[in-house]
């Protein structure tokens, strides 16, 4: 798992590797039941703190991507069907946010908007993309 912590982001860098942590989960890149590197270890290899390194750590826990066992550290969770669908929606709905008001501010409607997004559909299945 290749971490990037990034000064010029706008995100704190706790949330900068809860979600690069999150997404290596999600896309498979870390199994279910893996290790994580340790607090102090990751810490160390990015040049944070251990307490911003925790925070993600916590924050990934909370919402059910790792859990802790006592004295072995932390470890992929195993994924819950609906909390991969409840994280796509709500990804989704933020990024259609951005695009609806985008689309006010150029004069574009939601049904030219809708129509756009049928079509690329169609296009992705007929390019095999869209199964």
């Amino acid at each position: 798992m290749n971490l990037r912590i990034s000064n010029a982001d706008t995100r704190p860098i706790y949330e900068q590797l809860r979600q690069q942590i999150r997404g290596a989960i999600l896309g498979g890149e870390l199994k279910e039941g893996e290790a994580l590197p340790s607090i102090r270890a990751l810490a160390k290899d990015l040049r944070i703190s251990v307490i911003t390194t925790k925070r993600a750590y916590d924050e990934l826990e909370r919402d059910g991507y790792i859990h802790t066992v006592a004295g072995k550290g932390c470890f992929v969770a195993p994924l819950d069907s609906a909390l991969v669908r409840e994280d796509g929606l709500r990804r989704i709905e933020a990024q259609m946010r951005e695009m609806l008001e985008l689309a006010h501010s150029c004069g574009i409607s939601v049904d030219e908007l809708a129509e756009l997004l049928r079509a690329m559909e169609e296009e992705g299945n007929e390019n095999g993309k869209c199964d």
